[in-house]
């Protein structure tokens, strides 16, 4: 596990090389008050303050020191020193005239590693510490840094590693740590009351699971986190080409960022009455799997008709809402990669937000701004309902005509949800296709702190 908490730390006047960061627009100002040798060594480097730049400036009896470009918005962007954090060597580092702001999440991510299957690791590089006078960002940078590790961590495990079994396991680390009560149900114990997750998981020689965790005061406002648990997604019986399945190790991925936010609550002793709820399977085949043209349970008592067995999360994920419910929770957030329509509508790096309360995705979205962790409100478009429709059961669970998938498959959940109940759900991809400063291909958190922002706040105001 990488220690952040090393990466961070009170500036107490110890040695250090100086950091400077530099807007574009500021570059020209800054260089005008430095001598030749420093224009020389600026020009040389054809260093231009934008993001990810890096210029280090020798000063004779002094120590070195760098400049850092930052683009145009400076510190406020997590993602403003991470470039720099992974190119300088190890050692201390102070920012030249302020604390780090959000850009300390950069600072630490660009330091992570997932390098569980490397035979020969990288070469042993010292941590780069940034020293702070304020003190204040540090605990919350690195509580964050280790959640957003966490997501990055589980999603990148393969699926031989991280079947259902041990995806309850990393449930139960966090569980202990925070004295957390945690009740797994597993294979044949779902039958009756979580239909639609056993018949989804049945197929697997890995017995799925429906994990539930509890923590915090029963008196405090109920939060309730669900994750979509889908530890790899053959797409059953309607199987997936190989390119398709090639990444369906990540189809966790909502599972992850839903334990990672109930790491962060439990951490910050949020006051609230926290439930984590993951029902966790593998959508094999086999001659137990479901089909197509089947027509299943669910805890709700609505029956589904099958019309596509790789439409599995919302399957598991109606059992697991409608679970959530049952203890009419304040605020029910869940989180699943869901649909591909959602990529295609966004892309890799935006996800979607279903809701219907207004004031609830308003929130959402500002604090998605806030931290730079942005998503994009979708509708839950009632004129599309009828593309569920089913002439022999309740709903279908594939929506007709390919049309509008993403809202279609938030539509499906939202027939398992209450009128009264102030739900949202995100439609995330969970992965990074391209490697970014500070963001390595691979498993990548998303929203975690745009909903741990909000979180924040609401809870200050309840």
């Amino acid at each position: 596990m990488t220690d952040f908490a090393a990466m961070l730390l009170p500036d107490r006047g110890e040695p250090a090389h100086l950091l400077t960061p530099l807007t574009v627009e500021a570059l020209d100002a800054w260089l005008a008050g430095q001598g030749e040798a420093a224009r020389t060594a600026v020009d040389a480097a054809r260093f231009s303050a934008k993001p990810g730049e890096l210029v280090i400036l020798h000063g004779g009896d002094e120590p070195w020191r760098a400049l850092v470009g930052v683009g145009s918005t400076g510190l406020a962007e997590p993602w403003a020193l991470a470039a720099a954090a992974a190119k300088l060597p190890g050692g201390a580092y102070r920012l030249d005239g302020g604390a780090p702001g959000l850009a300390a999440h950069g600072w630490l991510m660009a330091q992570h590693r997932f390098d569980r299957y490397r035979s020969e690791l990288a070469a042993n590089v010292a941590p780069r510490i940034l020293l702070t006078a304020d003190a204040a960002v540090i605990v919350p940078a690195v509580r964050m840094a280790e959640a957003a590790a966490l997501v990055r961590d589980l999603v990148d495990t393969p699926a031989n590693d991280m079947g259902p079994a041990e995806l309850a396991d990393a449930v139960r680390e966090v569980a202990l740590r925070h004295h957390a009560e945690l009740n797994i149900i597993v294979g044949e114990a779902l039958a009756t009351g979580f239909p639609a997750v056993h018949a989804v998981g049945r197929a697997a020689v890995r017995a799925p699971r429906v994990i539930d965790l509890h923590w915090g005061d029963p008196a405090h406002p109920r939060l309730t986190l669900v994750g979509k648990g889908v530890v790899f997604d053959s797409g059953g019986l309607n199987i997936k080409h190989g390119a398709g399945m090639a990444l369906m190790k990540m189809d966790m991925g909502g599972a992850a960022h839903a334990l990672a936010l109930a790491q962060l609550v439990m951490a910050a002793n949020l006051p609230v009455r926290l439930r984590l709820i993951i029902p966790a399977v593998e959508n094999a085949i086999s001659g137990d799997a479901f089909r197509p043209g089947d027509v299943i349970a669910t805890r709700a008592g609505l029956t589904v008709e099958i019309g596509n067995t790789d439409a599995e999360g919302r399957l598991i994920l109606a059992d697991a809402l409608t679970l959530a419910q049952e203890d009419a929770p304040d605020l029910l957030l869940d989180f699943a990669t869901l649909t591909g329509a959602a990529r295609v509508a966004l892309g890799p790096d935006l996800p979607a937000l279903f809701t219907h309360d207004d004031r609830l995705a308003a929130g959402l979205l500002d604090a998605g701004t806030a931290t730079y962790d942005p998503m994009w409100r979708l509708p839950l478009w009632v004129g599309y309902r009828d593309m569920l429709k089913s002439t022999i059961a309740d709903v279908n669970n594939a929506g007709e005509g390919g049309f509008a998938g993403a809202i279609t498959a938030a539509l499906f959940l939202d027939r398992f949800i209450s009128v009264n109940c102030a739900w949202a759900h995100l439609d995330l991809y969970a992965w990074a296709p391209v490697a970014k400063p500070g963001r390595a291909k691979g498993g990548t958190d998303m929203t975690l702190r745009a909903c741990w922002l909000y979180l924040q706040k609401h809870y200050e105001r309840s």
